[in-house]
């Protein structure tokens, strides 16, 4: 007796086909993102868990680590040189996000203004370019610059019968001038961010409040701010991001962190304890406090956020 295999028919046989469609769909996703995922791996996450194992050892990359136990922290925060750095990050970052802030708020409202799209065009490129610039052509130019020898600014200030501080042999103006490169480097960035939420502000407010009476303060004040205020957000936690980890032109203007230890930023400080005194575990554990400090920062500005944050 023989038997029949049953036909499949055409809706037997759409969802195995649909089955089939959706597997081939995961696995070309799987490898649109291996090359991004892999990048991540080796470079962040390998790093990230290396750094945490690494901080309990002694290693100096020449002998076998050895297993220090809580060691390092107990050193690190013994340290008084960590403070010092420490105090220097936060007053460089406070003042970098404040600056920042301020600073691209009012350059995207004058340029805003502008009517003419030609000259509105050349002062966002003039803004933008200095951002362009790699950060060691920025901080050798402004060494000549601020050199008090033959500088620049020390030939204007002898014209006009003034002595130029010593910008980076005085420890009361080593800091404030490197605040200031930062300020003239990276503000094209920030210009660009509130010129874009600027321009998303809906002019439908703005005309009711003009309609209602309000002046161009109170429109600003009441109007402006608060339809950017996420964009003022996100200014100011990657501001403090980019600010905390400050390093390169403290290392090519002030090597040595300046006088009296003026200038001296966290990341420098690991550096130095990484890669001139080789106290690898050492470093690694300064870069976790790196990353606590800054990731319990950015968690407050988020918790702060839902306060004076308005979502459209």
């Amino acid at each position: 007796m023989t038997t029949v295999a049953p036909l499949r028919t055409p809706a037997a046989a759409a969802p195995a086909a649909g089955v089939a469609r959706t597997k081939r769909r995961d696995w070309a996703g799987y490898a649109f993102l291996s090359p991004a995922l892999l990048l991540f791996l080796v470079f962040i996450l390998g790093p990230f868990l290396a750094a945490i194992v690494l901080a309990f050892f002694s290693w100096d990359m020449l002998t076998p680590a050895t297993f220090n136990g809580v060691g390092n922290f107990t050193e690190m925060f013994s340290d008084p040189l960590l403070y010092k750095a420490l105090a220097n990050t936060f007053v460089f970052a406070l003042a970098s996000v404040v600056s920042h802030v301020a600073g691209g708020l009012l350059l995207a409202l004058a340029v805003n203004k502008v009517m003419s799209r030609v000259l509105s065009y050349f002062v966002r490129t003039a803004l933008f370019f200095p951002f362009v610039i790699s950060w060691a052509a920025v901080a050798l130019l402004w060494k000549y610059v601020l050199d008090p020898t033959f500088g620049i600014f020390t030939y204007y200030f002898d014209k006009i019968g003034f002595q130029a501080p010593g910008w980076f042999t005085d420890p009361a103006w080593a800091l404030p001038a490197i605040i200031g490169i930062d300020w003239w480097h990276t503000i094209g960035f920030t210009f660009v961010i509130m010129l874009a939420g600027l321009q998303t502000v809906p002019q439908q407010l703005v005309e009711a409040a003009r309609v209602d009476g309000a002046s161009p303060r109170q429109i600003f004040w009441y109007v402006t701010i608060p339809m950017m205020s996420p964009t003022i957000f996100f200014a100011s936690v990657i501001t403090f991001i980019g600010a905390f980890q400050i390093f390169d032109p403290v290392q090519i203007i002030t090597p040595q962190g300046g006088p009296d230890d003026s200038t001296v930023t966290v990341v420098m400080y690991l550096y130095q304890k990484g890669f001139e005194s080789f106290q690898v575990g050492y470093a690694s554990a300064v870069s976790l406090l790196v990353f606590v400090v800054m990731m319990a920062v950015t968690m407050l500005q988020f918790w702060g956020s839902r306060k004076w944050v308005h979502q459209q």
